[in-house]
């Protein structure tokens, strides 16, 4: 009787997790430090759990990105795509490659040096600008520096994603791409091809619990739409303290993480 309630609180838990995921990764991102240890907590082998993770969450990103559709920078696109699924199967690649708790040890320093980037990226962007003499607000986002900062971060978002978005939104930020609502919808654009990419990988290499990741996938769907129209009412310095309260959150759960398996 105890196992059997225990099981239905997991699975209880799964449900609520992959709604708030979804929400979350169209509002601000980190959605996968709520919906990674909810598999986790199901049973799933951590390689496993964070390929059907990543599956899982894929259709919240698609229905956010339908819903933000008319914020996105149309200039960037063709270079954001093709980063996002270059970097999204080399990443997959690698986790199916390499021990997962290698890159635990690094994965909250990363996530934390993005969250303060991400904080300083709008006086860094304006320091840039000053700093050349033929500055003006409106200068086109170079594609070569685009491709340099967005091919790594997509790198990460095929290997494990949590925070990823903020990473994308942080890059994005100190090329000079500072209007909240076109960083937003930039970053779910992004993440959600990098992840597709990484996900045909992950499906082919037969490395999802299917069972787990149906459940979580329709409610994650559900929860990125829902969020995606409440992010597009929200004012744009609201949504940048989310962004940057998530990224301190998801660090220190995963220096905890860290700790906790050495």
């Amino acid at each position: 009787m105890a196992v059997s309630l225990l099981a239905h609180a997991h699975y209880a838990w799964l449900v609520t997790a992959s709604l708030i995921a979804g929400a979350v990764n169209a509002v601000a991102s980190g959605g996968s430090f709520i919906s990674f240890p909810a598999m986790l907590a199901m049973g799933v082998a951590p390689v496993q759990a964070n390929a059907t993770n990543t599956v899982a969450i894929w259709p919240g990103q698609l229905t956010s990105v339908f819903a933000l559709r008319g914020d996105l920078r149309k200039d960037l696109l063709t270079v954001a795509i093709l980063c996002a699924i270059a970097g999204g199967i080399g990443g997959a690649e690698i986790l199916l490659h390499t021990p997962q708790s290698i890159f635990l040890n690094i994965l909250p320093w990363m996530i934390l040096a993005a969250t303060v980037l991400f904080l300083f990226a709008g006086r860094i962007s304006a320091w840039l600008k000053r700093g050349a003499s033929h500055a003006h607000a409106d200068k086109p986002v170079s594609m070569m520096a685009l491709t340099a900062m967005l091919l790594p971060v997509c790198l990460y978002v095929g290997y494990f994603g949590a925070g990823g978005g903020l990473l994308i939104m942080a890059a994005l930020g100190v090329l000079g791409v500072e209007a909240m609502h076109e960083l937003n919808s930039m970053k779910v654009l992004v993440a959600c091809i990098a992840n597709f990419s990484a996900v045909v990988t992950f499906v082919v290499s037969n490395s999802v619990a299917w069972h787990y990741c149906i459940i979580a996938m329709i409610f994650a769907g559900l929860g990125g739409y829902i969020g995606a129209h409440y992010a597009r009412r929200m004012p744009a310095a609201a949504m940048r303290v989310m962004v940057i309260c998530v990224g301190f959150a998801v660090s220190a759960w995963f220096f905890w993480v860290a700790h906790t398996r050495t």
